[in-house]
């Protein structure tokens, strides 16, 4: 399995601690939250990833090259001249993404217990471009798929805004479901990408939502997901708990696995 690991944010949210490191490396339970997510990665199959990075990236290098990058083969994709956003920064590692083997994209704030190697393994089994693992919470924006599970459109539920332009809500069609930062692309997709004319810095989900009614963009959607995003204070401070619920033994490695047992 190849994956792509966004780590190039600047952490806004998590100042002041974000003032000296970048926010990958913020310590979850006493372990880099870069640590967390590419040892999840490896124990799901992975064996080559690219990382993308930008605020303090050469903190990552050194990181990286400490834990003899985990045993991976690992590329950089090194965004510190621009930052490009989710799918400008999918489109930048492209050269290290080539071929026939799909691969997976996480963001590093995200904790789950999603079996990632099964996630896959459907992208794997579907006729997907795309697979977008989403879930049963509660917020304010939400993806929008068909009963066939493929993703039809986004919608604001505070504001009634909705993509792609033209899209109408209808709650007997649709399924609300929050995406949770990780999916699986098709290297056809960057194909698609490209001949769009898709370039520069822009967001992979507003790629996704311009291109879901000629592309085959599904769901691989949970009921009952435990997923944290890390990114903020507030969820930083609870992610102890996340960490030792998933691995009572020492609250701060986990055994990352299909546990049920943590709401969020």
């Amino acid at each position: 399995m190849k994956a792509m690991l966004f780590a190039a944010g600047l952490g806004t949210r998590l100042k002041p601690l974000t003032d000296t490191m970048p926010k990958a490396l913020v310590p979850v339970g006493g372990t880099p939250m870069l640590e967390h997510v590419i040892l999840k990665l490896k124990e799901a199959g992975c064996h080559e990833l690219v990382i993308n990075i930008h605020h303090f990236g050469e903190q990552i290098i050194s990181f990286l090259q400490a834990r003899q990058n985990f045993g991976l083969t690992l590329h950089i994709s090194d965004e510190r001249g621009l930052l490009l956003d989710t799918g400008g920064g999918i489109q930048k590692a492209a050269p290290f993404l080539a071929g026939d083997e799909p691969f997976l994209v996480h963001n590093v704030d995200i904790l789950s217990d999603v079996d990632l190697r099964a996630l896959y393994d459907h992208h794997l089994h579907s006729r997907n471009e795309a697979t977008l693992l989403a879930s049963r919470r509660q917020t304010s924006r939400y993806l929008l798929f068909d009963h066939g599970q493929r993703l039809c459109g986004w919608m604001n539920k505070d504001t009634g805004q909705t993509k792609p332009e033209g899209f109408v809500y209808d709650a007997t069609r649709y399924e609300a479901y929050a995406f949770s930062g990780i999916h699986v692309i098709s290297p056809i997709l960057l194909q698609r990408m490209e001949a769009d004319g898709w370039s520069g810095k822009f967001s992979i989900m507003d790629f996704y939502l311009n291109t879901c009614r000629k592309a085959l963009l599904g769901g691989y959607l949970q009921e009952n997901l435990r997923l944290m995003d890390i990114g903020k204070p507030e969820t930083l401070r609870q992610a102890e708990a996340f960490l030792s619920h998933l691995c009572p033994e020492t609250g701060t490695r986990v055994e990352y696995g299909t546990s049920n047992h943590f709401n969020t």
